[in-house]
Parts: C-alpha cells; structure tokens; sequence
C-alpha cells in the first residue's frame, strides 16, 4: 500500500501536467486527443490513430484483437489506457463499449462494416455485401459527426481561389482525380497533381498566392502528400484537406479541414464517404461562385 500511493500520485501529477482530467466518455477522450497537447512515441501514436479511427473494433474486440488490428503489442494498449488514468485496458475499453452501444441505432452497419448475411453458395455475393455495408457505415458515420462550420469554411476557401490544386496519392488519388474532373466539367480551373513522370514538386511548385489546395490523405501517412502541402503552405496558398483523424500531419498545414474516416471489410477500404464529402464540396464551390 505505501509503494502504491505514490505511483497512483505521480500517474495523477502526470495528467494535471498535460493539462487534462481522466476522460470519463468517449467524446472527452477524442477531445483531448484533438487538442494537440500530446505528442506521442510511434507505437503509442500508432494506438491514438486506431482508436480514434475504429471505436467499434476497440470496443467489441479482445485486447489481443485489437492489439493485433492496431499493429502494436498489447502492452502498449495498456500503457495507452494507464497515461489516461486508467488501471488497465478493459476499464479503458468501457469508454468506447458505451459510445458503440449508444450509436447502434444510427449505425446499422456497425464499425468495420458490420456483419453482412452469410451467403455460403456465393462467397463473391459476400464479399460483395461486406462492402456494402462498409460503405453505408463510412456514409452514417458523416452524419454523426461532421464538422458543417469547418466544412463552410473550405467551400469558402476553394471559391475564392483562382486555380484549386488538387493533391492526393495512393489510396486517395481516385478521390482527388474524381473531384478534379467534375470540377472541370463545370467551369473551376483546376491543377491535377498527378505526379507523372516524377513531377509532382513541380506542378505544386507553380502555385500562387491566390490559389487554393484541396488535399486527400489517409492513414499511414506515408505518401508524398505532406510534402507537397508543405510546400503549397510555404508559398502562403489557401489549403483545405479531407482526412481521416486529428493525427493527419495535413492538420497543423490547414486552413480547414474534415475528418472522414472509412470503415474495412476483408483488408479493403470503402471510399463512398470522401467521394461523397468531396462531391458536396465542389457542388458547394460552384453554388458559392455562381451566388
């Protein structure tokens, strides 16, 4: 007993330190992660990003389970849980157990994509609802949660500019390619950086002050994306983003940005919400301009 008070005081010294209370909710939780004031080593990062990203995973899975999705030991979810102030990873998990529990009505699909009916005489048919409902979870999880004054804001933005560069790779580069040709089809001059033949800090190279980014970028990243935002940031262009967690490295560049974060079925990941979110972006743009 005498050993274990004064861990007990300095885990509590710690957290006034920071300048945050133990989150008792989920929602308090997102927000200290959100606020900026922690910076985490890599695995602990790594663990940030997962919860923040897949609340319904966390809550329904086993510390090794989770551990597993996350990438990490499940020690280090531990570690995780005890810098909040809690004793141990199950105490931790009741904070995502009840935001689960209270979204189910709104999320028919569940985290994750849910659990599609099993059709045992066409696995393709399967495999083709998983992806249904991983789409229809992405697209209820916007309801839920997104930031409509943010997302003024980036409308705003892209309008006023006189050339809207579009940046996204990997994963996001359907998005970005999407938005830039719609944004063609009605009359907003637009730069693709596509990076063909390497040339991608060229292209970001030519913007202005006048102009305007609209990036992509998911999680890990580790694509080009940051550079190329960084150097649009230096340049002082305007620059909105579409990502999927306060974590983005494309956050502390932004002007404004959204969070849109897309549920998995089998190892793939929708994009239904980033369309749809970058779709009502430039629908808004064009409504802006012609107003």
């Amino acid at each position: 007993m005498v050993e274990s008070e004064p861990k007990a005081a300095k885990k509590a010294s710690g957290r006034v330190a920071l300048g945050y209370a133990k989150p008792n909710s989920y929602e308090e939780l997102r927000a200290v992660l959100a606020s900026g004031t922690l910076h985490f080593p890599k695995r602990l990062r790594q663990v940030a990003i997962f919860l923040w990203q897949h609340p319904g995973e966390v809550a329904l899975g086993t510390i090794v389970q989770v551990a597993e999705k996350a990438g990490v030991q499940p020690s280090t979810l531990v570690r995780f849980a005890q810098i909040f102030g809690y004793a141990g990873f199950s105490d931790f998990q009741a904070l995502f157990k009840a935001h689960v529990k209270a979204s189910w009505p709104d999320a028919p699909g569940g985290e994750g994509g849910g659990r599609p009916i099993m059709d045992d005489s066409n696995p393709d048919l399967h495999f083709l609802k998983g992806l249904v409902a991983a789409s229809q979870a992405s697209l209820a999880r916007i309801g839920e949660s997104f930031d409509a004054d943010r997302f003024a804001a980036m409308i705003d933005i892209l309008a006023g500019a006189d050339l809207v560069y579009l940046v996204g790779s990997k994963r996001a580069f359907p998005v970005t390619a999407y938005l830039s040709l719609t944004l063609s089809q009605q009359g907003v001059r637009n730069v693709l950086v596509d990076n063909v033949g390497s040339a991608a800090l060229d292209q970001i190279g030519c913007i202005g002050t006048g102009d305007a980014v609209l990036a992509v970028s998911f999680s890990p990243y580790n694509s080009i994306t940051p550079d190329l935002v960084a150097i649009a940031h230096e340049r002082n262009a305007r620059i909105v983003t579409i990502t999927d967690s306060t974590f983005s490295p494309l956050v502390p560049l932004s002007d404004a940005w959204v969070e849109v974060v897309e549920s998995e079925f089998g190892g793939f990941r929708s994009l239904a919400a980033s369309l749809a979110a970058g779709m009502a972006l430039v629908h808004g743009v064009v409504a802006r301009r012609a107003g």
